[in-house]
């Protein structure tokens, strides 16, 4: 079994997808509203149905974009939560950088009073990123 996020987006999934490629690098794939036949509106044909980047670290995101007959509220009360060990950290900080470019540090990647580091970071697309980076022999 497997849990992966969904996020959602207006009408930039296409360009959010390609961010998270460049933050976690890895394979994408999207599907059209077109090749699907699910909007009639023809501004939307070209808009993702449905995204997936499938990264090397094993973070798998999906995305669309949501037509406009669908409601759509930026962010909300998810959180997405990578985590990883010490041996990992410079990975880690490097997702952790390339989050926070053109995002907003909410809390800075740092020693947490539990152990290892921890941080939270908004993206520049209202994605909220919980970042633990654990000492080797603990479990995340």
């Amino acid at each position: 079994m497997k849990s992966n996020p969904y996020l959602s987006f207006r009408d930039n999934a296409r360009e959010a997808l390609g961010y998270y490629q460049s933050v976690f690098g890895g394979t994408t794939a999207i599907n059209t509203f077109a090749e699907f036949n699910a909007s009639e509106d023809p501004d939307e044909q070209d808009l993702v149905m449905h995204g997936q980047l499938d990264s090397p670290a094993g973070i798998t995101l999906m995305l669309s974009d949501t037509p406009k007959s669908m409601e759509y509220t930026p962010g909300g009360s998810m959180s997405i939560s990578i985590g990883g060990y010490l041996s990992e950290k410079a990975e880690m900080e490097g997702f952790w950088q390339k989050l926070c470019d053109g995002g907003t540090a909410i809390m800075p990647l740092e020693t947490a009073e539990w152990g290892g580091l921890f941080g939270m970071v908004v993206d520049r697309y209202s994605v909220t990123w919980m970042v633990s980076i654990s000492d080797d022999n603990e479990t995340r």
